[in-house]
């Protein structure tokens, strides 16, 4: 007989499920309501409620997601896309996806896939097509290798300390990840030559932001193709025309060669200035000044301005602002020719690269409404890349040593990165996952209110009948698993973790078996999103880039799928036994 606690609890999670499913609400507001209701009835007191919010587990996914905010300006990942999937489709599809899930393994998978989105956005030779699925496939695995691979990890990580169970280790999953990662890569490698033709890519409309830069006398560019240079397809910024001794040359033809003195204007995101900084000899407009480019403001000139009708060849821009121009826009209309030779117009908008005193000068506020204070999103000095890509490596090593513990590691790096101006407080504040918060702190209150009510046993007493003929250790992995799979399909990852967990630990009880492989196996299944766009959010990212339809998802996802849960269920219990 159910008492009134259990029905409740049972209502309020279908309730739950079924709103996670129709994805109408947020699921962060799902979570913290399901959450708060269960502090109004009682079944959890507001000590325990406060306590969720200082869960090792969050506070070490918060940390890792800010880390990754100063992370994912390194253009590394980027650099290295190109060479990746060069020569023959096998060849290139086998790098990309274990480069791929290496870096996964250690950084917001997130971050991983959306950097690499561009430059093979970008790739003629296979097609975007071609390579993102298995791009954002591999950083899913990834994801399954370390216990900082996903946040996921580290909320189930979480659940555990909250339950007296001993926390996993950095590089726990990693035996069963590697061999999920050698099975999924080999079904991808024989199915997805056949699956996915070569689709000329779709040609974007270049931004509304024009950018210049000069080739420098001595530069390496100089004499070689506009292709041979890579400056042909950027993934950001498109080059548009050359000007050429007053000579405009447009449009750019992929074998024109560059000389000395070569004006080159770019179409498009301001924000990828970084881009254009790693070519040795390539200087924008802005460096002329001297000024740095990580410190941007974009500005519209107003109606009184004195610089309407005027280029800026023409005024002294700089000694007047404390600024240089990095890129002009006017509406949707495209400007040919040299930045520094347009007659300015009221209404143009500017980024400008400013110097300390440009927010002193009376005279910015006659002369321009500030709009805003863009990011250049990668690191423009590549020392500053080295430096934090070598201060979190070192970190992730120390805690996996057991030399530091990671949450105070990440505490320090992420201070440094402050003190040496790798990021700022307001970069950090707008990158808060408030949401993320919300979702692990409620799943926390519901996982244990799931295992004091009891409906936690419930639960897993009637999946545990479904596969009784299977016997109590097959059928209890079996049972979890493919819990954590269908629920990880129909909603987010860490909403799957947060309702199967409590099951797991139900049919530890009830069956006898020791608790790891149980959980284990809701680590693994909570990552096991393959057949639709809209179960983990890198699936969706690359929908639209890849142009992709629900049935390649469905063709692309069942073979994966298929392999990844097998090798689940053999491997599990070879690494955690069930004795």
């Amino acid at each position: 007989m159910l008492t009134l606690q259990q029905v409740v609890v049972l209502a309020a999670l279908a309730l739950l499920v079924g709103l996670l499913v129709r994805g109408r609400q947020s699921p962060a507001a799902l979570f913290a309501g399901v959450a708060l209701l269960f502090y109004v009835l009682d079944y959890v007191s507001l000590a325990q409620l406060l306590k969720q919010f200082t869960n090792t587990g969050l506070v070490a996914v918060l940390l890792l997601i800010l880390v990754s905010v100063v992370l994912d300006k390194s253009r590394l990942l980027e650099r290295m896309a190109e060479r990746l999937v060069r020569g023959s489709y096998p060849l290139a599809l086998t790098r990309l996806v274990l480069t791929t899930a290496a870096y996964s393994a250690f950084l917001n998978n997130t971050a991983v896939v959306a950097s690499l989105i561009g430059p093979l956005r970008a790739n003629r030779q296979h097609g975007a097509a071609r390579l993102l699925m298995p791009m954002c496939y591999a950083a899913t695995l990834g994801g399954v290798l370390t216990l900082v691979g996903t946040s996921t990890n580290l909320l189930i990580s979480g659940f555990m300390v909250a339950q007296g169970m001993a926390p996993l280790d950095i590089f726990t999953p990693l035996p069963v990840g590697l061999m999920l990662l050698a099975g999924c890569s080999g079904a991808m490698l024989l199915s997805y030559p056949w699956l996915f033709r070569h689709r000329e890519p779709v040609a974007e409309a270049p931004g509304d932001y024009f950018l210049e830069a000069r080739v420098l006398p001595g530069s390496g560019l100089i004499g070689r193709s506009v292709h041979d240079n890579g400056l042909r397809h950027l993934g950001h910024l498109f080059l548009s025309e050359i000007v050429r001794d007053g000579r405009l040359i447009a449009p750019v033809e992929p074998a024109e060669r560059l000389a000395a003195g070569d004006l080159l204007v770019f179409a498009g995101d301001v924000q990828r200035l970084d881009l254009l900084a790693g070519f040795h000899g390539l200087q924008t407009y802005g460096q002329r000044s001297g000024l740095p480019l990580d410190n941007l403001v974009e500005v519209v000139i107003g109606a009184n301005s004195t610089l309407a009708r005027r280029t800026l060849r023409e005024v002294d821009f700089r000694s007047q602002f404390d600024a240089a121009v990095v890129a002009v826009r006017r509406g949707s209309q495209r400007l040919p020719g040299a930045i520094g030779q347009i007659p300015l117009q009221v209404g143009d908008a500017l980024v400008l690269a400013v110097g300390k005193d440009f927010d002193k000068r009376n005279n910015v506020q006659r002369n321009f409404v500030v709009v805003s204070r863009p990011a250049v999103a990668k690191f423009v000095d590549p020392r500053k890349s080295v430096a934090s890509l070598v201060g979190f490596v070192l970190v992730i090593g120390a805690a996996a040593l057991g030399w530091v513990d990671l949450v105070k590691g990440l505490l320090l790096l992420l201070t440094a990165y402050l003190l040496l101006g790798f990021t700022r407080t307001a970069d950090l504040r707008r990158n808060v996952p408030y949401g993320l918060v919300f979702i692990i702190a409620g799943a926390l209150v519901i996982s244990e209110v799931m295992l004091s009510s009891g409906v936690a046993r419930l639960v897993s007493g009637a999946v545990l009948a479904l596969v009784a003929p299977l016997g109590p250790q097959t059928g209890a992995l079996l049972g979890v698993l493919l819990l954590s799979w269908l629920l990880t399909e129909l909603m987010s990852n860490n909403a799957a973790a947060a309702l199967a967990f409590p099951v797991a630990l139900g049919m530890a009880q009830q069956t006898g078996l020791p608790a790891l492989p149980l959980v284990m196996a809701v680590l693994y299944g909570a990552s096991c999103s393959f057949l639709t766009p809209y179960g983990y959010q890198t699936n969706l990212m690359i929908m639209a880039p890849g142009q992709y339809t629900l049935r390649d998802y469905l063709r692309a996802g069942a073979p994966v799928t298929v392999v990844y849960l097998g090798i689940a269920m053999w491997a599990i219990p070879k690494v955690f036994p069930l004795h």
